[in-house]
């Protein structure tokens, strides 16, 4: 399901039946994700798509019959490097282009939706596009049905932005003809130049090299400006679905079979209103399939996951994009959004030197719309020592020092585990029983497990990393795996410094794994359903885990 190397200690169908507390316990051993794409030849690449039909899933179990963009050639490559990537003759959203500022960019579209369906063709906001072939449309040169059209613009300054259908829109992007493009930048800043990061230059870089971490971006920085470095990135797109449109759209379809495009009677008639979806999607896939891995095989026409994953200090760069016919108030939880730039315009001060997007709580995406952003984590705040310390403990790595530098976190030793730990934290305690008031013996108190499993935590405890459970609370202790029921708890005995967490609970082996799951979702709690059922639509989890756990994001 989720990613990075560890033991699968629940079942998907127990994730689904802990509602609320999906906040807490995920399987994370493939944690998947980067801003995965496709690529041409430098300087001028070429992007053979098509649109087709084809059919998604959703975790109701429903097949819905959807349009999309797809390949109608192997592309040139896939882009990030180390990710290995598939390109269908159809899927949803549609292949993400990925190319250079200042490339000259061709797309060649060939339609091969039903004859009913009529034209279609690709608008791409923000680009001077000049067209070829095709017939002309209200917006653009489209493709007739098994027609080709062929659009040429230059790639100009960098960012993220959408593309779509710009043939009747109100069906044929509701059916899924949506992508995105991001351009990099030509020059982008890299070491030294890097400012206005938490870390020292070159820190985190440092530290992803000593624990054996690839390279996942797709560049060094989203744009031609010494603010925008980042170390993850990630892409989504949001929208949602109304499967009554859908179905009429296939049973037209399925009737006028065979017609001839073009002839009296051979197009549909597909009412868009009243608009009710049911589905709810990040990068096409409701929760919780939104949360397996890029290109897997069970979702053949929707390859891209919604599964961010970072460690505290790294800088995330979020690439949104509103896709689809209504707003969504998307909420990151752990932090405001730093809002960059909104299609592929980067908000700067008058002076054209510092960052002017505000914070957002809410990262609203209006469709058509794409922005940039900049999030961490650093675990500043929580009023505890997250890495486990414990000045009694015989193990080494419970008395780490923290040295703080100039913003009180410990950046000074990039391979240490408690690289990035907010030193005014440093050997504060978690209270020692998981009930009562904070008084009895602690900076918090622990949610009761029976109400609230495990809490916010996916690895089952308050601590970040192997092993930091039990040095922080157990002293010297033995803990066993011990499963029932398809659940893996563990069960430790013995030390002397408290039961902190409560023993059974744990639902990762603490000597393995421990992370931190913070609740991405739409602040509209219909759109956290799938069909009406919780949890489910746009909602992923951003998984935060401590250094000396590998983040791999690749197949």
């Amino acid at each position: 399901m989720l990613a990075t190397n560890s033991i699968k200690v629940i079942s998907m169908k127990r994730l689904l039946s802990l509602a609320l507390a999906a906040l807490g316990v995920l399987d994370a051993s493939s944690a998947q994700a980067a801003a995965p794409g496709i690529t041409g030849v430098p300087s001028t690449p070429t992007f053979n798509l098509q649109a087709a039909p084809a059919y998604i899933t959703q975790p109701d179990g429903q097949s819905v019959y959807a349009w999309g963009y797809g390949c109608s050639a192997a592309p040139t490559g896939f882009a990030p490097a180390a990710i290995t990537g598939t390109c269908n003759a159809m899927q949803l959203p549609g292949p993400t282009l990925i190319v250079t500022e200042g490339d000259t960019v061709t797309v060649n579209l060939t339609n091969n939706l039903p004859a009913a369906a009529g034209a279609t063709s690709i608008l791409f906001p923000g680009f001077d596009v000049a067209s070829s072939g095709g017939v002309t449309g209200a917006l653009t040169q489209e493709a007739a049905p098994s027609g080709t059209v062929t659009y040429t613009f230059k790639a100009g300054s960098p960012g993220t932005r959408a593309y779509y259908s710009g043939t009747q829109g109100d069906l044929q992007v509701e059916m899924g003809l949506y992508g995105a493009i991001i351009v990099l930048p030509k020059a982008p800043v890299d070491g030294a130049q890097c400012t206005d990061a938490l870390a020292p230059p070159g820190a985190n870089a440092k530290a992803m090299a000593n624990w054996g971490e690839s390279d996942f971006r797709l560049a060094t920085s989203a744009y031609d400006h010494s603010s925008t470095c980042y170390d993850r990135e990630y892409l989504f797109q949001f929208s949602e679905m109304d499967p009554s449109i859908h179905i009429a759209a296939q049973a037209q379809v399925a009737a006028k079979a065979g017609c001839t495009a073009g002839a009296n009677g051979c197009s549909l008639n597909v009412p868009t209103e009243p608009y009710h979806p049911a589905y709810f999607m990040i990068n096409g896939r409701s929760m919780p399939d939104d949360m397996d891995p890029n290109y897997a095989p069970m979702y053949p026409h929707q390859p891209y996951n919604g599964n961010p994953h970072m460690h505290p200090g790294e800088i995330t760069l979020l690439r949104i994009i509103g896709q689809g016919r209504w707003q969504h108030p998307f909420h990151e939880h752990a932090n405001h959004v730093r809002v960059l730039a909104r299609d592929g315009n980067l908000l700067l001060s008058p002076d054209g030197k510092t960052l002017a997007g505000p914070l957002m709580f809410t990262t609203t995406t209006t469709p058509g719309m794409a922005m940039d952003g900049l999030f961490y984590f650093t675990g500043r705040g929580l009023n505890w020592d997250m890495y486990g310390h414990n000045p009694a403990s015989s193990d080494a790595n419970a008395k780490l020092p923290c040295i703080p530098d100039a913003n009180g976190y410990n950046t000074g030793a990039p391979t240490a585990i408690n690289y990035f730990e907010w030193c005014q934290d440093h050997n504060k305690p978690m209270q020692t029983s998981p009930f009562g008031d904070v008084p009895a013996g602690g900076p918090v108190t622990l949610p009761d497990p029976n109400i609230f499993l495990n809490g916010a935590w996916y690895g089952g405890s308050p601590y970040l990393g192997p092993n930091a459970t039990a040095r922080a609370t157990f002293g010297s202790v033995n803990c066993a795996p011990s499963t029932s029921s398809g659940v893996t708890t563990v069960q430790c005995s013995g030390g002397t410094t408290g039961t902190t967490p409560p023993s059974g609970t744990i639902a990762n082996n603490p000597s393995t794994e421990a992370g931190y799951a913070f609740m991405w979702h739409s602040h509209n709690e219909r759109e956290i359903t799938t069909n009406n059922i919780f949890p489910g639509g746009m909602l992923m989890m951003m998984l935060v885990d401590s250094r000396e756990f590998v983040i791999d994001e690749s197949q």
